[in-house]
């Protein structure tokens, strides 16, 4: 059996296709897995969990979760990492769909292999005014400020933030937002030279790295654009990248 990782789903009411392959993943090859983990921003913003207290409201945050509580009771476990998208999505929801929170980064066993897990934007060490914004979103007074402000005035500051964001990026080399070789490498490092897989760049690849005389495998898990994509890693034949539409 495979165990699979995701990230960068980015789901969003604009994008229903992209719901219907995340549907139809969930019912082929997830249905078959040892084990599924999402490495972030599987939503492509999130507010809070009270924001599908009303199913109505919103039916993709419901239609999801039931999605993932079933893939759970069918004996497949699923374990979900915050992106840079959905890092409020909390115990709540993940309770309701069936998952497991897990810190960024994380270590696992994979196949017989230590394996470090990470959604990858700690990573982008060089951008600086993103790992400023970073620690300020990620500071827990931040938050509960933050979630103690109305839906609306949430959401329109989420709006806000993302066009914000967009406009940064096109004033950006493109080479800062990448992930850099000495975060990695210190990771690496500080680790036991694992294998490394995280999503975030939108670069899908598979690299590697030299540290200290250690071999280190780095997979780039793919955004889901017009297709989805996942890697999936089997014993003894090691991980390959799945697409699928």
């Amino acid at each position: 059996m495979a165990v699979l990782f995701i990230s960068d789903l980015h789901l969003c009411p604009s994008r229903p296709d992209l719901l219907r392959i995340f549907r139809d993943f969930l019912a082929g090859p997830a249905r078959r897995a040892e084990a599924l983990y999402i490495l972030g921003d599987l939503f492509d913003y999130w507010i809070g969990d009270d924001d599908t207290d009303d199913p109505a409201a919103n039916p993709q945050a419901t239609e999801v979760a039931t999605g993932l509580r079933s893939l759970r009771e069918a004996g497949v476990p699923v374990y979900l990492m915050h992106g840079n998208r959905d890092f409020l999505i909390g115990e709540r929801y993940c309770a309701r769909a069936g998952v497991t929170l897990l810190p960024d980064p994380s270590v696992i066993d994979l196949c017989g292999r230590t394996t470090v897990l990470s959604h990858g934007d700690a990573l982008c060490t060089e951008d600086t005014d993103y790992q400023e914004f970073r620690a300020k979103v990620r500071d827990p007074a931040w938050q509960r400020a933050f979630l103690a402000r109305p839906l609306a005035q949430r959401r329109a500051e989420v709006e806000e933030l993302r066009r914000a964001s967009e406009a940064a990026k096109r004033e950006k080399a493109s080479e800062i937002m990448d992930a850099s070789t000495t975060a990695i490498d210190d990771l690496l490092r500080s680790l036991g030279y694992p294998c490394l897989i995280h999503g975030h760049t939108h670069r899908p690849a598979h690299h590697e790295h030299k540290v200290d005389g250690h071999r280190c495998e780095r997979w780039v898990l793919a955004d889901w654009r017009d297709w989805g994509a996942c890697l999936e890693c089997t014993e003894p034949s090691g991980c390959r990248v799945l697409l699928f539409g």
